[in-house]
């Protein structure tokens, strides 16, 4: 008679239940292979609404308390500010970690937490969640297998009304998406970053509500990137332009990803300037089949494999290493005129 396997379920907290720790809280949950066993937060409302949630969970006011327990690994979705801490003092407790986006306020924070889980043996992890969305991971498929041909450029808009952080400007907000998205559909890291924008509400903090990136990537692919707290229509929309096909990559359309087979060519000779005409081509446009499942599920799925098999994640601390690195060179350039910025990574 045949024996199953025991499935081995991982004890897991999340710090912070304010926005996205409630969502990893109810993933961790409903996940197989996963026991949702604490949540700590200081806000004691908030702990009761989890606790109403979720009977069964643990809730503390002090992480330490959380720390101290036989939970295996930690969420730490908490104010940017604190990541690079909390993210040590979890690691150096023997815990797993999955490190809310930015990894943290600066590169040099970032790598001495990828650098301690590494010399530790602990997983360290950052919530880029559109590394696991179906969608993009589409997108870096089309790319990969020459679909768009060489690609041009790229322009990402990423803009609604709110929510204004107290403590970062909106390019620490929203653009870590949006740079995560282009390091995993191009397999390329910018060498130079320019920004510019404004402060508009909270002028006297200096925290820009408005921005614009652009990024230069081997290959003359140029990557443009706008970000807004002031923006009166939600949008979410990533176009790429290639020498064969261009593609439109809208995260909140029905249709997530849409081929364009329409592009530009040269002549291959003419004699003079009369003879010279540019060939447009404008063929079918193909909607691209998703199979759709939710991000963030896929991201604590990931999280919780790479633990119990082995299996790196896309979306490592390394990933977001990178990513506030980038943004560094930003902020720099944002703050000195918009001139272009080395990118050090």
């Amino acid at each position: 008679m045949e024996t199953q396997a025991k499935v081995r379920t991982l004890k897991v907290g999340v710090i912070g239940c304010g926005y996205w720790g409630p969502k990893h809280a109810r993933n961790l949950h409903e996940l197989p292979g996963a026991e949702l066993a604490w949540v700590a937060d200081l806000d004691a409302k908030r702990l009761g609404h989890m606790q109403g949630l979720y009977p069964q969970v643990r809730a503390t006011r002090d992480y330490r308390e959380l720390l101290a327990s036989d939970v295996e690994a930690v969420v730490i979705a908490t104010p940017v500010r604190t990541h690079h801490a909390l993210a040590l003092e979890a690691l150096r407790a023997g815990k797993h970690v999955l490190v809310e986006k930015p990894l943290a306020a600066t590169g040099e924070q970032a790598q001495e937490i990828a650098e301690t889980a590494e010399r530790l043996g602990l997983v360290a992890m950052v919530g880029h969640t559109f590394q696991h969305n179906p969608a993009v991971n589409a997108v870096r498929e089309l790319i990969a297998r020459g679909e768009l041909g060489r690609v041009y450029y790229i322009n990402a808009t990423r803009v609604n009304l709110g929510l204004l952080q107290p403590d970062i400007n909106v390019m620490w907000d929203l653009a870590p998406h949006d740079v995560s998205i282009l390091l995993h559909v191009l397999g390329l890291e910018p060498f130079q970053v320019s920004a510019s924008g404004q402060a508009y509400i909270q002028k006297r903090q200096r925290l820009h509500e408005v921005a614009y990136l652009n990024l230069h990537f081997p290959g003359s692919i140029l990557a443009n990137v706008r970000v807004s707290w002031l923006d009166p229509v939600k949008q979410r929309r990533i176009t790429i332009v290639g020498s064969r096909k261009m593609l439109v990559y809208d995260d909140i359309a029905e249709d997530k990803v849409v081929l364009y087979d329409k592009g530009v060519e040269v002549p291959p000779y003419s004699d003079t300037p009369e003879e010279f005409h540019l060939s447009y081509r404008h063929g079918p446009t193909t909607v691209v089949p998703v199979p759709w499942e939710e991000p963030l599920r896929l991201e604590c799925r990931a999280f919780v494999d790479w633990i119990t098999t082995g299996r790196p994640a896309c979306s490592d601390a390394w990933m977001g290493v990178r990513v506030v690195r980038i943004l560094e060179a930003a902020q720099k350039s944002l703050l000195n005129g918009g001139g272009r910025e080395n990118v050090d990574l």
